[in-house]
Protein backbone atom coordinates (compact mmCIF):
# COMPACT_ATOMS: atom_id res chain seq x y z
CA UNK A 1 0.00 0.00 0.00
CA UNK A 2 1.08 3.39 -0.54
CA UNK A 3 0.49 6.20 2.35
CA UNK A 4 0.64 10.17 2.11
CA UNK A 5 1.96 10.42 5.96
CA UNK A 6 3.89 7.90 8.14
CA UNK A 7 4.66 7.95 11.81
CA UNK A 8 7.97 5.97 13.71
CA UNK A 9 8.32 6.11 17.21
CA UNK A 10 11.63 5.47 18.74
CA UNK A 11 14.37 6.12 21.39
CA UNK A 12 16.68 5.10 19.00
CA UNK A 13 19.45 4.69 21.97
CA UNK A 14 21.70 4.06 19.89
CA UNK A 15 19.90 4.53 16.53
CA UNK A 16 21.12 0.98 14.76
CA UNK A 17 20.37 -1.43 11.41
CA UNK A 18 16.88 -2.39 12.45
CA UNK A 19 16.02 1.29 12.84
CA UNK A 20 17.01 2.17 10.32
CA UNK A 21 15.38 -0.54 8.33
CA UNK A 22 11.80 0.74 9.71
CA UNK A 23 12.61 4.48 8.85
CA UNK A 24 13.47 2.83 5.44
CA UNK A 25 10.78 0.95 5.25
CA UNK A 26 8.39 4.26 5.71
CA UNK A 27 10.20 6.19 3.48
CA UNK A 28 9.77 3.78 0.76
CA UNK A 29 5.87 2.89 1.27
CA UNK A 30 5.06 7.47 2.42
CA UNK A 31 4.83 10.99 0.98
CA UNK A 32 6.05 12.14 3.64
CA UNK A 33 7.33 10.67 7.14
CA UNK A 34 7.68 11.56 10.45
CA UNK A 35 10.01 10.22 13.19
CA UNK A 36 9.72 11.20 16.65
CA UNK A 37 11.96 10.22 19.63
CA UNK A 38 12.08 10.71 23.22
CA UNK A 39 13.45 8.97 26.69
CA UNK A 40 12.76 9.58 30.34
CA UNK A 41 14.95 9.80 31.49
CA UNK A 42 17.47 10.81 29.26
CA UNK A 43 20.47 8.91 28.34
CA UNK A 44 23.62 10.32 29.24
CA UNK A 45 26.06 9.33 27.00
CA UNK A 46 23.78 10.21 23.92
CA UNK A 47 21.14 12.56 25.26
CA UNK A 48 17.72 12.71 22.90
CA UNK A 49 19.09 15.91 20.98
CA UNK A 50 21.93 13.52 19.81
CA UNK A 51 19.80 10.82 18.52
CA UNK A 52 17.66 12.95 16.98
CA UNK A 53 20.91 14.53 15.05
CA UNK A 54 21.23 11.22 13.88
CA UNK A 55 18.42 10.54 12.26
CA UNK A 56 18.35 14.13 10.90
CA UNK A 57 21.68 13.59 9.15
CA UNK A 58 21.01 10.08 7.75
CA UNK A 59 17.45 10.96 6.63
CA UNK A 60 17.32 14.74 5.78
CA UNK A 61 13.77 14.47 3.71
CA UNK A 62 11.98 13.01 7.09
CA UNK A 63 10.36 15.08 9.89
CA UNK A 64 11.90 14.79 12.90
CA UNK A 65 10.58 15.74 16.22
CA UNK A 66 12.18 15.13 19.21
CA UNK A 67 11.39 15.94 23.02
CA UNK A 68 13.44 16.80 26.18
CA UNK A 69 12.72 14.44 29.02
CA UNK A 70 10.96 17.37 31.02
CA UNK A 71 8.22 17.55 28.15
CA UNK A 72 7.57 13.68 27.98
CA UNK A 73 6.01 10.75 30.11
CA UNK A 74 8.67 8.16 31.88
CA UNK A 75 9.46 5.75 29.79
CA UNK A 76 7.62 3.33 32.29
CA UNK A 77 4.68 4.86 32.15
CA UNK A 78 1.78 2.87 30.90
CA UNK A 79 1.16 2.31 27.36
CA UNK A 80 -2.21 4.72 27.40
CA UNK A 81 -0.08 7.51 28.92
CA UNK A 82 2.78 6.91 25.87
CA UNK A 83 -0.36 7.07 23.26
CA UNK A 84 -2.22 10.16 24.37
CA UNK A 85 1.29 11.62 24.62
CA UNK A 86 2.53 11.09 21.11
CA UNK A 87 -1.04 11.56 19.49
CA UNK A 88 -1.02 15.06 21.78
CA UNK A 89 2.28 16.30 19.70
CA UNK A 90 2.15 14.69 16.57
CA UNK A 91 1.48 17.61 13.74
CA UNK A 92 -0.55 16.12 11.70
CA UNK A 93 -3.24 13.05 11.43
CA UNK A 94 -1.27 9.57 10.05
CA UNK A 95 -2.18 6.96 7.84
CA UNK A 96 0.44 4.42 9.24
CA UNK A 97 2.59 3.41 11.78
CA UNK A 98 5.83 1.86 11.21
CA UNK A 99 7.37 -0.36 14.05
CA UNK A 100 8.86 -3.88 14.47
CA UNK A 101 7.58 -3.37 17.96
CA UNK A 102 4.55 -4.99 20.10
CA UNK A 103 3.23 -1.19 20.91
CA UNK A 104 2.60 -0.77 16.86
CA UNK A 105 -0.79 -2.48 17.14
CA UNK A 106 -2.29 -0.30 20.17
CA UNK A 107 -0.36 3.13 18.72
CA UNK A 108 -1.53 2.67 15.55
CA UNK A 109 -5.29 1.87 16.40
CA UNK A 110 -4.98 4.44 18.91
CA UNK A 111 -4.47 6.93 16.00
CA UNK A 112 -6.76 5.49 13.46
CA UNK A 113 -3.56 4.69 11.18
CA UNK A 114 -2.73 1.46 10.12
CA UNK A 115 0.00 -0.73 11.45
CA UNK A 116 2.97 -1.67 9.62
CA UNK A 117 5.03 -4.38 11.02
CA UNK A 118 8.55 -4.15 9.89
CA UNK A 119 10.94 -7.38 10.38
CA UNK A 120 9.26 -8.21 14.24
CA UNK A 121 11.04 -11.27 14.14
CA UNK A 122 14.45 -9.69 14.23
CA UNK A 123 14.94 -11.74 10.74
CA UNK A 124 16.43 -9.46 8.66
CA UNK A 125 18.34 -7.55 11.23
CA UNK A 126 18.95 -9.86 14.20
CA UNK A 127 19.63 -6.95 17.04
CA UNK A 128 18.38 -4.81 19.85
CA UNK A 129 19.32 -1.39 21.45
CA UNK A 130 19.30 -3.31 24.75
CA UNK A 131 21.68 -5.99 23.15
CA UNK A 132 24.12 -2.76 21.68
CA UNK A 133 24.09 -0.62 24.49
CA UNK A 134 25.79 -3.56 26.78
CA UNK A 135 28.82 -3.14 24.40
CA UNK A 136 28.21 -0.28 21.82
CA UNK A 137 31.74 -0.25 20.49
CA UNK A 138 31.85 -3.71 20.29
CA UNK A 139 28.92 -4.21 18.33
CA UNK A 140 29.85 -1.84 15.89
CA UNK A 141 28.97 -3.11 12.42
CA UNK A 142 25.20 -2.99 13.59
CA UNK A 143 25.52 0.91 13.45
CA UNK A 144 26.05 3.24 10.75
CA UNK A 145 29.75 4.91 10.54
CA UNK A 146 27.97 8.74 11.73
CA UNK A 147 26.76 6.73 15.04
CA UNK A 148 29.30 4.84 15.81
CA UNK A 149 31.91 7.81 15.56
CA UNK A 150 29.83 8.94 18.62
CA UNK A 151 30.99 6.59 20.52
CA UNK A 152 34.51 6.32 19.78
CA UNK A 153 36.91 7.60 22.66
CA UNK A 154 38.39 10.91 21.25
CA UNK A 155 41.50 11.07 23.33
CA UNK A 156 43.95 14.01 23.20
CA UNK A 157 47.09 14.55 24.95
CA UNK A 158 48.40 17.57 25.61
CA UNK A 159 51.44 19.12 27.26
CA UNK A 160 54.94 21.37 26.99
CA UNK A 161 56.47 20.49 23.77
CA UNK A 162 59.39 17.52 24.02
CA UNK A 163 56.98 15.83 27.05
CA UNK A 164 56.83 12.94 24.71
CA UNK A 165 53.01 13.26 23.40
CA UNK A 166 53.50 12.27 20.09
CA UNK A 167 55.29 8.99 21.00
CA UNK A 168 52.69 8.05 23.52
CA UNK A 169 49.77 8.73 20.86
CA UNK A 170 52.08 6.80 18.48
CA UNK A 171 53.12 3.61 21.13
CA UNK A 172 49.27 3.19 22.40
CA UNK A 173 48.14 3.32 18.13
CA UNK A 174 50.55 0.87 17.45
CA UNK A 175 49.81 -0.99 21.52
CA UNK A 176 45.92 -1.10 20.02
CA UNK A 177 45.41 -1.06 16.71
CA UNK A 178 43.71 2.47 16.65
CA UNK A 179 44.19 5.36 14.33
CA UNK A 180 46.66 8.10 15.83
CA UNK A 181 46.72 11.64 14.38
CA UNK A 182 49.55 13.76 14.02
CA UNK A 183 50.39 16.89 15.35
CA UNK A 184 49.40 19.38 12.07
CA UNK A 185 50.82 22.61 14.30
CA UNK A 186 54.06 20.45 13.97
CA UNK A 187 54.15 19.48 10.59
CA UNK A 188 53.39 22.89 9.18
CA UNK A 189 56.09 24.60 11.26
CA UNK A 190 58.44 22.52 10.47
CA UNK A 191 58.15 22.99 6.49
CA UNK A 192 57.90 27.09 7.17
CA UNK A 193 61.29 26.64 8.58
CA UNK A 194 59.94 28.02 12.32
CA UNK A 195 58.25 31.44 10.40
CA UNK A 196 54.52 30.44 10.65
CA UNK A 197 52.37 33.20 9.89
CA UNK A 198 48.94 34.09 11.99
CA UNK A 199 46.87 33.59 9.84
CA UNK A 200 47.91 29.38 9.23
CA UNK A 201 46.83 28.73 12.61
CA UNK A 202 43.58 29.05 11.29
CA UNK A 203 44.60 26.24 8.80
CA UNK A 204 46.20 24.18 12.06
CA UNK A 205 42.82 23.78 13.19
CA UNK A 206 40.96 23.11 10.08
CA UNK A 207 43.54 20.27 8.95
CA UNK A 208 43.76 18.87 12.19
CA UNK A 209 39.83 18.47 12.82
CA UNK A 210 39.76 16.60 9.58
CA UNK A 211 42.30 14.60 10.38
CA UNK A 212 40.69 13.83 13.80
CA UNK A 213 37.40 12.92 11.43
CA UNK A 214 38.87 10.62 9.18
CA UNK A 215 40.32 8.97 12.12
CA UNK A 216 37.37 8.39 14.29
CA UNK A 217 35.94 7.09 11.37
CA UNK A 218 38.69 4.46 10.72
CA UNK A 219 38.47 3.52 14.50
CA UNK A 220 36.98 0.77 16.43
CA UNK A 221 37.37 2.04 19.85
CA UNK A 222 39.69 5.03 20.69
CA UNK A 223 41.64 7.69 18.59
CA UNK A 224 44.57 9.00 19.61
CA UNK A 225 45.43 12.66 19.11
CA UNK A 226 48.84 14.79 19.48
CA UNK A 227 47.55 18.01 20.98
CA UNK A 228 44.69 19.97 19.69
CA UNK A 229 43.36 23.57 19.12
CA UNK A 230 44.31 24.36 22.81
CA UNK A 231 48.21 24.36 21.97
CA UNK A 232 47.56 26.01 18.93
CA UNK A 233 45.70 28.92 20.92
CA UNK A 234 48.74 29.14 23.31
CA UNK A 235 51.34 29.13 20.56
CA UNK A 236 48.99 31.81 18.55
CA UNK A 237 49.39 34.03 22.22
CA UNK A 238 52.99 33.19 22.83
CA UNK A 239 54.51 34.40 19.09
CA UNK A 240 52.00 37.13 18.57
CA UNK A 241 49.87 37.76 21.25
CA UNK A 242 46.75 37.81 19.93
CA UNK A 243 45.12 34.67 18.34
CA UNK A 244 42.05 34.40 15.33
CA UNK A 245 38.91 34.33 16.37
CA UNK A 246 38.32 30.78 14.55
CA UNK A 247 41.14 29.43 16.43
CA UNK A 248 39.96 30.36 19.55
CA UNK A 249 36.26 28.40 18.52
CA UNK A 250 38.29 25.69 17.94
CA UNK A 251 39.90 25.81 21.39
CA UNK A 252 36.29 26.40 23.16
CA UNK A 253 34.99 23.25 21.14
CA UNK A 254 37.82 21.10 22.71
CA UNK A 255 35.35 20.88 26.58
CA UNK A 256 33.04 18.61 24.29
CA UNK A 257 35.27 17.00 21.76
CA UNK A 258 37.22 14.91 23.69
CA UNK A 259 36.25 12.55 25.62
CA UNK A 260 40.10 11.89 28.13
CA UNK A 261 42.31 14.37 28.15
CA UNK A 262 46.27 13.36 29.25
CA UNK A 263 48.80 15.52 29.85
CA UNK A 264 52.22 14.26 29.73
CA UNK A 265 54.29 15.49 32.44
CA UNK A 266 58.03 17.37 31.89
CA UNK A 267 59.85 14.56 33.44
CA UNK A 268 61.95 13.87 30.81
CA UNK A 269 65.05 15.38 29.32
CA UNK A 270 64.10 18.01 26.72
CA UNK A 271 64.90 16.90 23.17
CA UNK A 272 65.86 20.21 20.78
CA UNK A 273 65.75 18.68 17.47
CA UNK A 274 66.15 22.07 16.04
CA UNK A 275 62.76 22.62 15.84
CA UNK A 276 61.49 23.82 19.47
CA UNK A 277 61.23 27.00 21.33
CA UNK A 278 63.65 26.58 24.52
CA UNK A 279 63.95 24.27 27.45
CA UNK A 280 63.03 27.13 29.55
CA UNK A 281 59.82 27.47 27.79
CA UNK A 282 58.83 24.09 28.45
CA UNK A 283 57.78 25.05 32.20
CA UNK A 284 55.90 27.92 31.11
CA UNK A 285 54.24 25.79 28.95
CA UNK A 286 53.26 22.89 31.15
CA UNK A 287 51.76 25.72 33.34
CA UNK A 288 49.90 27.41 31.01
CA UNK A 289 48.32 24.10 29.68
CA UNK A 290 47.20 22.98 32.53
CA UNK A 291 45.73 26.81 33.86
CA UNK A 292 43.78 26.75 30.73
CA UNK A 293 42.48 23.06 31.55
CA UNK A 294 41.11 24.13 35.07
CA UNK A 295 39.87 27.32 33.40
CA UNK A 296 37.89 25.71 31.22
CA UNK A 297 36.36 22.79 33.50
CA UNK A 298 38.30 19.94 31.62
CA UNK A 299 39.09 17.02 33.57
CA UNK A 300 43.05 15.79 32.84
CA UNK A 301 45.06 13.25 34.13
CA UNK A 302 49.21 13.60 34.27
CA UNK A 303 51.18 10.86 32.79
CA UNK A 304 54.71 10.66 33.65
CA UNK A 305 57.66 8.30 34.02
CA UNK A 306 58.72 5.81 31.53
CA UNK A 307 57.16 5.87 27.64
CA UNK A 308 55.78 1.93 28.85
CA UNK A 309 54.36 3.49 32.51
CA UNK A 310 52.87 6.36 30.48
CA UNK A 311 51.03 3.15 27.47
CA UNK A 312 50.07 1.37 30.87
CA UNK A 313 48.19 4.58 32.83
CA UNK A 314 46.59 5.08 29.96
CA UNK A 315 45.49 1.67 28.48
CA UNK A 316 44.45 1.04 32.03
CA UNK A 317 41.96 4.64 32.19
CA UNK A 318 40.53 3.83 29.10
CA UNK A 319 40.08 0.10 29.37
CA UNK A 320 41.80 -0.96 26.06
Amino acid sequence: MRFSRGLVVGTFAPLHRGHQLVIEAAQDACDHVTVMTWANPDYETMPTSVRAGWVRTLYPDVEVLSFDADACPPDDAPGEVQRAFTASVLPAPVDAVFTSEDYGDPLAEALGAVHVAVDPDRQRVPISGTAIRRDVLGRGEWLDPEVHAHFVQKVAFLGAESTGKSTLAQALADATGEPYVEEVGRTLWVAADGDLPLAEYVTICREHVALEEKAIREATRAVFVDTNAITTQQYAFFFFGECPDEVRAYADRCRQRYDRVFVCAADIPFDQDGTRVHPQVQQYQDGAIRNDLTIRGIPYTVVGGPLAERVATVRAALGL
